[in-house]
């Protein structure tokens, strides 16, 4: 699909709008048509955090292409999120999930019995709709010290200048620290649950920059994330190779791993009980590292291969399936308009293409304790077969084959035929209760 309007223009120039590659053709510059929309800031703002991601995984960064400094983010939590990544609360003792009472609503003369019952019941149905929700896999952040020693804070980082390549899926973060530029390469692996980070800096050479991970216990608020039960959960760190950490995670009944890989040099330390720090020790101005996550064991690719990785997926994903120009077009609203469209296909195609339905808000945070709401399935990515990119609607379709059999026992209950999907639904496809 191939769109393009005619004569005249909207807000810009028509040489700095236009996007076609032949004039008074209507072949579309793809290149020009979505990199004209590149999100920028020059700020930090609590409501302009970025992300990367493959529909899967995603990594939300703030001005320093990391999560260095999530206390400015609240509005909008900085948080490392997967469509696997989940975790459960044990139930308080007494506490049975099984022994959920439904309410019956009066349906055409019989009753139909629903999730919808609270009193009574308060803290059973608390705890199911909270349960499971989506866990914070990992906080990855900068410190960046000052001349004197100290750690810099958010009012110490100057002349920023981000910019999210939306060609190629690299979020490029320029900013400064007492004067001495920090420039940053961030990307997720279209493939593997992995960002790659890319640093350039005299910071660097000095020492006066390092890499802090830290894990959190799950929580079903927004930020997904509980900071202050370090007795609640397990970090195991183990080398298994010079340049390599792997940190084994154990919440509950939940596992997953984190595979940290570097170059030149560096060494990890740990710093708390979930806490740790990558100092480079290189000697040069430039160190990189890739961060893998993963319910297994993660794969491990060196952080040049994985953008080059990213730069060929995106570029991929522009040239293929449909596009809309509105360049040329003489309406003020043209401009917005082919804006949204481009942003709504990249941030549907990070958030909302995984092997699960999306949630409300993707991968960027907690709304909902993390559970999606399957009628967001409509919403979020049912236009991809209309974009030519049914692929990435495909990849969650299975999942209603898997959670067939609770569908059925839905219908059954409540006395139909067939199959009854839950609305708000954990990742094992079993229903929330709900007052709606």
């Amino acid at each position: 699909m191939s769109s393009s309007t005619s004569s005249g223009n909207c807000g810009n120039s028509a040489s700095s709008r236009s996007s076609r590659s032949n004039a008074g053709t209507s072949r579309i510059d793809r290149r020009a048509l979505v990199r004209r929309h590149n999100p920028k800031v020059a700020k930090m703002d609590p409501f302009s955090s970025f992300a990367v991601g493959n529909g899967e995984f995603a990594f939300n960064a703030d001005v320093t292409g990391l999560q260095t400094f999530p206390e400015n983010y609240r509005e909008m939590p900085l948080c490392t999120m997967s469509q696997w990544g989940w975790h459960t609360t044990p139930p308080p003792p007494g506490l049975d999930p099984s022994q959920f009472r439904y309410k019956e609503y009066d349906t055409y003369g019989r009753p139909v019995p629903y999730l919808t019952e609270r009193r009574g019941q308060e803290e059973l149905y608390h705890y199911l709709r909270q349960n499971p929700h989506r866990l914070h896999l990992g906080r990855i952040g900068f410190i960046l010290l000052k001349r004197d020693g100290r750690e810099a804070e958010a009012a110490d980082v100057e002349q920023i200048d981000q910019e999210l390549d939306l060609w190629t899926g690299v979020l490029h973060s320029r900013f400064a620290v007492e004067g001495l530029p920090v420039a940053v390469e961030t990307a997720a692996d279209p493939e593997f649950d992995a960002v790659a980070v890319r640093v350039h800096s005299p910071l660097v050479a000095e020492g006066r920059l390092a890499v802090r991970i830290a894990f959190p216990y799950g929580s079903p608020e927004m930020h997904a994330a509980d900071w202050d039960s370090p007795g609640k959960h397990e970090t195991r760190l183990s080398q298994p190779a010079p340049a390599e950490a792997l940190f084994e995670r154990r919440l509950d009944d939940d596992r997953y791993v984190v595979r940290l890989g570097w170059e030149p040099g560096g060494r990890i330390e740990q710093e708390g009980k979930h806490a740790f720090v990558l100092r480079p020790s290189g000697g040069g101005e430039v160190f990189s590292f890739v961060a893998s996550f993963a319910p297994g064991h993660p794969s491990l690719l060196p952080a040049a291969e994985v953008i080059a990785r990213s730069e060929k997926h995106w570029e991929r994903f522009w040239s293929e399936g449909g596009a809309v120009e509105l360049a040329d077009s003489k309406d003020p609203r043209a401009w917005e308009l082919e804006r949204r469209v481009v942003l709504s296909q990249f941030l549907t195609a990070v958030h909302c293409a995984g092997s699960k339905p999306p949630q409300e808000s993707g991968l960027v945070c907690n709304s909902w304790y993390g559970k999606p709401h399957l009628e967001m399935h409509w919403w979020h990515a049912i236009h991809f077969p209309l974009w030519g990119r049914a692929h990435l609607f495909e990849r969650s379709l299975g999942w209603y084959r898997q959670v067939l059999p609770i569908a059925k026992e839905n219908a059954r209950r409540q006395g139909y035929a067939g199959a009854r999907w839950p609305k708000m639904v954990g990742p094992d496809g079993t229903d929330s209760p709900s007052p709606i």
